[in-house]
């Protein structure tokens, strides 16, 4: 599912709300995620799962098309963990 089937999907289960209004909802909710996870925050959603960031670092890599090392920098990266009852949904359970 993309953002657009999303947004179409809560639009047509909340007739009250027009699209622009879901759309605004949505986007509202995405920015707020992507912001606290760029502050280091931890976004936990009960029941769906929770994202935080990690640190990576720096290590040497290898340039697959010609074997060569190349240095990768340390970086942070999005993780996300799932929550205990989406994984039993997907489980069957």
């Amino acid at each position: 599912m993309i953002r657009s089937e999303l947004i179409q999907k809560i639009a047509e289960e909340n007739p009250h709300l027009t699209q622009r209004h879901v759309e605004r909802i949505v986007h509202t909710v995405f920015d707020e995620i992507t912001e606290a996870l760029s502050r280091g925050d931890r976004v936990e959603l009960r029941g769906f799962g929770a994202f935080s960031v990690k640190a990576r670092d720096a290590r040497t890599g290898r340039n697959p098309r010609t074997g060569e090392a190349v240095k990768v920098d340390d970086k942070n990266v999005p993780f996300f963990k799932t929550g205990k009852l989406l994984r039993d949904r997907l489980n069957g359970r």
